[in-house]
């Protein structure tokens, strides 16, 4: 998962650089309202501490609008791995060499691992991949130990029996999948990632149009077949206003830029 973000409207879309180029297209455009972006936890966060050089600053640059919903990381292992527990699996890790897989260095699939080695205290060693595509296959033939996948993406082959799904990244547990316990509350309480995705504007947007988009946006997203579509993809609705986002954005930018620092990632 974990799209590029891309501006919304009669402008077409702009893909690509892990979601830079659609948001500072975002960002360099007229903030009359007809130009937005699904931002994301890579553009409007990871992004910022990854790449060496920025072509927009992920707050100064965005009129934050709406956050739209969250998905969590699923950690899952390979069959033959005996770790069945976070416990058990950091104890693993200290006694023999395992790796992870991620969909490109610096994605929350790679930096959620990162995370859990500077919190347990382990060395996972990271293998980066050209999208999951690649990376899943490579897991299901034991060739890497686990990935930190995100939840819609990966949980059809824990149902399937594939993968053994050891827990959610997120700080509670999600609604897909509400028998399966979080890092956290498994040993690691200081854990919590996920990908988000959340609309923004450019920099000096009217008052008055901002509030209007989050007002329909947050009719939208409480409609029952919304919220029951967006249920069964494993994402979460929450549509916060935007003094709430730009909130986790400033959290979020600081977190990451640490892990980034301490993991030593760099963008593809």
């Amino acid at each position: 998962m974990e799209p590029g973000a891309g501006p919304a409207g009669h402008r077409g879309q702009q893909a690509g650089a892990g979601g830079n180029i659609g948001a500072d297209f975002v960002a360099k455009s007229p903030p009359d309202g007809t130009t937005l972006v699904v931002g994301t936890v890579g553009t409007h966060a990871i992004n910022q501490s990854l790449y060496t050089t920025m072509p927009y600053n992920n707050v100064r640059d965005f009129t934050p609008i709406t956050f739209l919903a969250s998905t969590p990381n699923l950690l899952v292992v390979n069959n033959s791995v005996p770790a069945r527990t976070v416990k058990e699996l950091i104890e693993l890790a200290r006694k023999q060499p395992l790796t992870f897989g991620s969909s490109g260095s610096g994605t929350s699939i790679h930096l959620s691992g990162e995370l859990f080695n500077t919190l347990a205290g382990v060395k996972m060693q990271h293998i980066p991949y050209k999208g999951r595509a690649q990376a899943v296959p490579d897991l299901l033939g034991g060739r890497i130990s686990m990935i930190f996948d995100n939840m819609p993406s990966v949980l059809p082959l824990v149902k399937s029996g594939d993968v053994r799904a050891i827990a959610v990244t997120s700080a509670q547990r999600s609604p897909a999948a509400p028998t399966i316990p979080t890092i956290a509350e498994s040993g690691l309480p200081q854990f919590e990632a996920s990908s988000w995705f959340a609309l923004l504007g450019p920099a000096g947007m009217p008052r008055d149009v901002q509030m209007r988009i989050h007002a329909e946006t947050a009719k939208v997203l409480a409609m029952p077949d919304v919220k029951e579509k967006l249920a069964t993809l494993g994402l979460d609705p929450a549509p916060a206003g935007p003094e709430a986002l730009a909130s986790l954005i400033q959290a979020e930018t600081v977190k990451w830029a640490r892990v980034v620092k301490e993991s030593g990632a760099k963008a593809d």
